[in-house]
């Protein structure tokens, strides 16, 4: 095993595309885990694109990421809410919606949450 490691996300190990073209989860899997890049378009929201391939109520995964570009809304099972902004570190627990803002897409990394993120819940 190497002491260090360089890849690209636009070499991903896997891409889930979302319902509608709506945005892409590009994958890559690293010995510590895997780790997501999303891209999320203009007018996706979770419940609406990734609850049909959950099969969850909400969003069960929690996240630890990084937001690149774009706005996201992002509203807890219990109401609280924030909205993350480019340069912001985001922890979300498991139990929440989310939305993209505005008309940029909104590009996450995650190395916590996207391992089964967009993934059928069968599979």
């Amino acid at each position: 095993m190497s002491g260090i490691v360089r890849r690209g996300f636009d070499s991903a190990d896997e891409t889930r595309r979302f319902e509608d073209g709506k945005g892409r989860l590009d994958l890559l899997n690293t010995d510590h885990g895997p780790v997501g890049r999303a891209v999320f378009e203009p007018g996706w929201q979770w419940s609406e694109h990734i609850k049909p391939i959950a099969g969850t109520a909400s969003c069960e995964a929690a996240h630890v990421g990084y937001i690149i570009s774009g706005r996201m809304k992002v509203v807890m099972d219990d109401g609280e809410s924030i909205e993350a902004l480019p340069g912001d570190f985001i922890q979300i627990d498991p139990g929440h919606d989310a939305w993209v803002i505005g008309e940029e897409p909104c590009v996450v990394l995650d190395w916590q949450g996207y391992g089964d993120f967009a993934k059928p819940a069968d599979a």
